[in-house]
């Protein structure tokens, strides 16, 4: 890396989690700081504001989305990913709606956390910018002309199903939850059914196999998530 090394602010109560991510995030060239609780995370952001936050929900002192509510209410919009159980997916909803960027469950691989940083930290940069032609793999999405085609051949959308493909290449690489898609498409009061359905139909459209998708991932009981760009 060049220049001065990322920050990374660990939270987590558990002194092996802290150390696994520790050892295996400065081995990516990662400044690594830890916090035990939400107290000391507090004082951590106010003190030395970090890149990047890597937050566990289940903080002995606080819970997790009530540090990362208070955060986002507060103004700070450094990119968070969350740590959580593999159950819990009402929580990561939640988190998730409160301003997480992305979220891995434990227990988890260092590499794939690594690559969950990676995707946060360039979709903050992204956001300075939006560009102008969307490509991962054969998808391509020109979001000016709004022409999407797939190994160069041009497909056929209906508006809907047009809006919702934006807004999963405006958040590539990041998992957006249910509510997150109905509320930019639809309006708050949609049924999640919608979305399902258009999901089905879109990737009939982009999926050599619709049933094993490659572009559009479905996280389950959470939402989607658009593979990241090239």
């Amino acid at each position: 890396m060049t220049g001065s090394a990322v920050k990374i602010l660990v939270v987590d109560d558990e002194p092996p989690i802290r150390k696994l991510l520790r050892v295996g995030l400065t081995a990516q060239g990662y400044d690594v700081q830890e916090a035990p609780n939400a107290e000391s995370a507090r004082q951590s952001v106010a003190d030395d504001m970090p890149d990047l936050v890597v937050l566990d929900l289940g903080l002995p002192d606080t819970p997790g989305h009530d540090l990362l509510q208070a955060w986002r209410d507060g103004g700070l919009s450094m990119p968070v990913v969350i740590l959580s159980s593999r159950t819990d997916e009402a929580g990561i909803v939640k988190a998730l709606e409160s301003g997480a960027d992305d979220y891995v469950t434990k227990p988890f691989g260092i590499n794939e956390l690594g690559a969950r940083i990676r995707v946060a930290l360039r979709h903050r940069l992204q956001q300075q910018g939006e560009r102008a032609i969307f490509q991962t793999g054969g998808l391509s999405i020109d979001l000016v002309k709004r022409i999407v085609k797939v190994d160069g051949e041009e497909l056929k959308l209906s508006p809907k199903e047009y809006d919702i493909l934006r807004v999963l290449a405006q958040h590539a690489g990041k998992v957006l939850t249910h509510q997150f898609l109905l509320k930019q498409v639809w309006g708050p009061a949609a049924d999640v059914q919608y979305l399902r359905v258009y999901i089905r139909q879109i990737r009939q459209k982009v999926e050599k196999i619709p049933d094993q998708p490659h572009y559009i991932t479905t996280e389950t009981g959470v939402g989607y998530r658009l593979r990241e760009p090239d």
